[in-house]
């Protein structure tokens, strides 16, 4: 009896002490873009979007040059970052003064139509991370970039000469 409650107890212990596998939430798709300064202010970063197994995108932005406790607004709009007055498509969760990061989960854009990885990897639009929501700060653009197809029709680099105005309302 007593072997029988020993070798019990080292099978559980053996058991406890095996790693227990960690499922990852993504495909494995992933794609990284840079956001360019755009003002004054030296503020620059990246931008990856990770495609997730419940067909969702994640997004994640990680800004230097960024300080304080301001949230700052984060647009993902249509059309390369030249586009003067473009409609915002998705409006993302602001980078956070702090830490300079943004994390957004989705997969509709705010017309309510759905967009997948594959499709956001073709969608001609760009990114530009605001000064603030609202005020004069509104149309300041800190940092912007290119995505999907965009980053090849601006130009071979993906960088274009300006940033243009974007529409915030």
């Amino acid at each position: 009896m007593k072997q029988t409650i020993i070798i019990l107890l080292l099978i559980s212990a053996l058991s406890a002490c095996q790693k227990s596998e960690v499922v990852s939430q993504y495909t494995g798709n992933e794609v990284t873009y840079a956001l360019q300064q755009s003002s004054t202010y030296d503020v620059s970063g990246t931008i990856t979007f990770r495609e997730r197994k419940d067909g969702q995108i994640y997004a994640v932005i990680q800004m230097s040059g960024v300080s304080g406790s301001s949230k700052l607004p984060v647009h993902l709009h249509r059309g390369d970052i030249t586009v003067q007055g473009a409609d915002v498509a998705l409006l993302m969760d602001p980078v956070d003064g702090t830490s300079g990061r943004s994390e957004t989960i989705f997969n509709k854009l705010s017309d309510e139509s759905v967009v997948d990885y594959q499709q956001l990897t073709k969608l001609n639009a760009c990114i530009k991370i605001h000064l603030s929501s609202s005020g004069a700060g509104k149309d300041v653009v800190l940092a912007a970039g290119n995505i999907g197809t965009a980053v090849t029709a601006a130009n071979p680099g993906g960088r274009t000469a300006g940033v243009g105005l974007c529409k915030s309302e």
